[in-house]
């Protein structure tokens, strides 16, 4: 269903069974998939690429200009993947020439209200972030990661599987997997053990987990130091050899 009031391009793909409310606009070279829902009032901006049973709430602004002063209107893409849902006010930007003119958004994601995704960033899957948290340009999310109210993230930060960053928390350096941040102090604050509980994790691979967090947070060793005194436990965990690989590839240092 498509109401009258709504503006769509000749240009625009739209799937099976897609609801499209009062007053959306949908630009050029967008393609929605099936059972995508526009609520109201949503803007749609392309090249875009969404996949199935979307939904997007009033005054979502997605696929939109990025905000890099360097953006000169190169053509550049969002895609975003299967039952996503955007609440009130959310946006997401396209990627930009000086990365890989690209951003990309997983499954099974929740935006909550004016949740902003920058350009360039790079989403996982069944990720919640809570109102008003702001990712900026070119930052990685694994899957599970959830971000507490008016949280935000520097530019090229990277945040591991499983992480949890606490409510209005400003992160100036990578977290990696399975870490809470506290949302008052930015500090380590343990691991998000509940969530891995939640999510089927084994007790062992918890007590691991933990273990990989005390050598990393804990015995005072470097980077390079906790990486070593890991070796024997990423072979008997994977967990664990998430963590390690994580710090391998932390450009940015780690939240300490």
């Amino acid at each position: 269903m498509i109401h009258s009031t709504a503006v769509i391009s000749s240009s625009a793909k739209i799937g099976e069974n897609v609801k499209i409310g009062p007053f959306c606009v949908v630009d050029d070279n967008v393609e929605l998939g099936d059972g995508c829902v526009l609520e109201s009032h949503v803007v749609i901006r392309g090249p875009s690429k969404i996949g199935k049973n979307n939904r997007f709430f009033q005054f979502c602004s997605i696929g939109e200009d990025c905000q890099d002063k360097k953006y000169a209107g190169e053509p550049t893409e969002l895609i975003i993947g299967d039952n996503n849902v955007f609440r009130e006010g959310s946006s997401v930007h396209r990627g930009t020439v000086q990365d890989n003119s690209i951003t990309i958004v997983g499954s099974n994601n929740l935006f909550m209200i004016n949740a902003h995704v920058a350009h360039d960033c790079i989403l996982g899957d069944n990720i919640v972030l809570a109102n008003n948290v702001s990712l900026a340009g070119h930052v990685t999310l694994g899957s599970h990661v959830i971000f507490g109210g008016g949280a935000a993230i520097h530019q090229f930060g990277k945040v591991g599987d499983h992480a949890f960053v606490g409510a209005g928390a400003i992160v100036l350096r990578d977290v990696p997997p399975y870490v809470m941040v506290n949302g008052q102090k930015n500090v380590p604050a343990g691991i998000n053990s509940e969530g891995l509980k939640r999510r089927g994790f084994s007790s062992d691979a918890v007590m691991a987990i933990k273990r990989a967090y005390r050598a990393i947070y804990r015995a005072n060793n470097t980077i390079d130091e906790a990486i070593e005194a890991l070796q024997d436990s990423q072979a008997q965990y994977p967990e664990v050899a998430v963590m390690v690989e994580f710090l391998k590839s932390a450009e940015r240092g780690i939240i300490r």
